[in-house]
């Protein structure tokens, strides 16, 4: 995962971005691991379709805090950063990928997730007030570029084009794999052939796409069935 930003608005050093997005298939479909709470393991058995977790709006009231860190204080005011809100942390972020980003079970505006934790997180340690903004992945370009949001905590694998417009900084590796149904014949997809005749659902504008579309241009100069790149909000 990765933290993005303008490199104009502020020091690189004190945004952190996440560097994972994920590609999906009907018959495949690219994620990141599972990640789990260490609390997880504490929390008693739920019953057959309840969730052992707090989904709730209370979870956002009992993130983590830590007070303001003098040092990212003043090299944030040396920088010159200016907030698109007045002592506010505007940050974009995608509600579409349980872990990483959701909304609250009981109402449609509050954003959970390891992504808003981070970033309210960053927002404290810069003494500012953590502004999320639930943003579609593919708008979160324009958005950050326009100064619509002061930086963007999402599924943004780093590449070479994004660094001429963004700052990054990351804080896990972009390890991303092929998931099928449970009952799928496919076995292994380690290859451009290996999705020759298939349909993969894959997210608008990422690096999986690239990769993904890359395979099936392999495909078809090969002469074999390319496959066919899918496409869902969610």
């Amino acid at each position: 995962m990765t933290l993005t930003i303008r490199p104009r608005r502020a020091a690189a050093a004190l945004i952190l971005i996440g560097a994972v997005a994920s590609l999906a298939s009907c018959d495949a479909v690219v994620t990141d691991g599972d990640a789990a709470s260490a609390d997880a393991a504490k929390a008693p058995a739920a019953s057959e379709g309840e969730s052992p977790f707090d989904l709730t709006t209370a979870n956002a009231e009992n993130r983590p805090h830590i007070d303001p860190v003098p040092e990212a204080v003043a090299a944030l005011e040396a920088s010159g950063f200016e907030p698109i809100q007045d002592d506010k942390l505007t940050v974009a972020v995608s509600a579409g990928s349980t872990p990483l980003g959701f909304l609250a079970e009981d109402d449609n505006r509050t954003i959970l997730g390891i992504e808003p934790d981070i970033a309210s997180l960053v927002a404290d340690g810069l003494g500012l007030e953590f502004a999320p903004e639930n943003v579609a992945w593919a708008d979160w370009p324009l958005g950050v570029e326009s100064g619509k949001y002061d930086a963007v905590v999402s599924n943004v694998t780093v590449t070479e084009e994004r660094k001429d417009l963004f700052d990054f900084a990351t804080h896990r590796n972009d390890v991303i794999a092929f998931q099928v149904q449970a009952d799928s014949g496919i076995d292994s997809i380690s290859e451009a052939k290996d999705v020759s005749g298939l349909q993969v659902v894959v997210g608008s504008g990422t690096n999986q796409e690239k990769i993904l579309l890359d395979w099936f241009a392999e495909n078809e100069a090969n002469g074999i069935d390319p496959g066919e790149p899918v496409y869902y909000d969610d």
